[in-house]
């Protein structure tokens, strides 16, 4: 077992940018806060103690900047703006007020997610990320997610690229059902459109290579309609 990653504090008042973007961030290994509001962003610093936190500039009740300057005030926690306003003294401006990077929008999941494990690293608050993340071990599976092995009964296992990510993914969360849908999206890109079907194939490779047979499967389960649950350590028994 893992604890819990970073705490990030994601200040967005748009509902459509803060809930894809936060269900992201949870894929991604952190523990995501969203604020709407400034009133909301300053109440949920003191509650949650982040982190990091990924500011928008306007709110409905004032603006980024200032809030910027109001937790410079009290910390030195990491701050990325995240905005629409992006000329040069907007950004000069950001940084001067303390903020440690400053992201344009429209925006990738990926670049953001990149950009906030650069900082971290940098700040030193980088250490529950999952670069770092500790060995899996469920039954006779090992993973080890820095070194990208993975071990079945001390024999090194050998995974393509998505296979090798579709186990990890369903380790991290083993005896927890994973949708289909957080699967494509974690290990194939968040804005997959289109049939599933990969899924389908990319499972059936791995069950093969870790000897699991689908009518009765140990390790990996089909959950009809859903997704897939990795057998939780505490299912499988020592003597089988």
């Amino acid at each position: 077992m893992t604890g819990p990653g970073p705490r990030i504090l994601l200040v967005e008042d748009e509902v459509s940018i803060a809930e894809p973007f936060a269900r992201v961030l949870a894929r991604e290994g952190f523990v995501p806060t969203v604020a709407g509001t400034a009133a909301e962003a300053l109440d949920a610093f003191e509650r949650v103690a982040p982190d990091l936190v990924l500011l928008d500039l306007t709110l409905p009740d004032g603006d980024g900047r200032d809030i910027c300057r109001e937790l410079r005030s009290r910390s030195d926690v990491p701050v990325i703006m995240v905005t629409a306003r992006g000329t040069e003294v907007d950004r000069i401006v950001g940084l001067e007020l303390g903020a440690d990077d400053y992201v344009v929008k429209p925006f990738s999941g990926g670049e953001v997610v990149a950009r906030i494990r650069a900082v971290l690293r940098r700040t030193g608050r980088g250490g529950g990320t999952p670069e770092g993340e500790a060995t899996l071990v469920v039954g006779p599976v090992t993973l080890d997610p820095a070194a990208r092995r993975a071990h079945l009964d001390g024999a090194e296992l050998d995974l393509t690229r998505k296979e090798f990510d579709l186990l990890t993914e369903l380790m991290r969360h083993a005896g927890a059902v994973v949708t289909r849908e957080d699967l494509m999206a974690r290990v194939w890109d968040e804005n997959w459109f289109g049939s599933t079907k990969t899924l389908d194939v990319h499972i059936g490779w791995l069950r093969r290579k870790l000897g699991d047979d689908p009518a009765a499967p140990r390790l990996i389960h089909t959950v009809r309609g859903v997704g897939f649950r990795f057998t939780a350590p505490e299912e499988l028994d020592p003597s089988a």
